[in-house]
């Protein structure tokens, strides 16, 4: 017997991880220009996320959990190279004539989290109806 959420809880669930993408997005930001970009992530989802996959005919749960993945994996890509992103970060607003690069264990992180997301995401996909 498995346990099929409803639209309902997964209403809850795109809720609790906007929240909480929004909370780690801005904690790990260190200027607040680039706090108010992270925090326009989740509206950007709603406009571009939602509209496309209402497009391609899934339904409400498959969008909410789309997008509560999407924003979840971004959390966890982030979070633990946080201070390494800020440090680019800073540099880039103090001199936006050069680019800044991400050193390779951050480049490796984001790589291999990002794997790791899209397994679990593909892992938990039979939960939504």
């Amino acid at each position: 017997m498995s346990v099929h959420p409803t639209t309902g809880d997964w209403v809850v669930v795109a809720v609790a991880s906007t929240v909480t993408y929004t909370v780690a997005a801005r904690w790990c930001m260190p200027t607040a220009k680039a706090k108010r970009r992270v925090s326009f992530a989740p509206l950007a989802g709603w406009v571009f996320l939602v509209p496309s996959a209402a497009a391609k005919g899934y339904s409400i749960p498959y969008i909410l959990y789309l997008f509560s993945c999407i924003l979840l994996m971004m959390t966890v890509m982030l979070i633990p190279i946080r201070k390494r992103v800020a440090a680019a970060i800073m540099e880039q607003e103090q001199n936006p004539r050069i680019k800044v690069q991400l050193n390779a264990v951050s480049v490796w992180w984001i790589v291999f989290s990002f794997a790791g997301c899209v397994a679990a995401m593909l892992r938990c996909w039979p939960l939504v109806d």
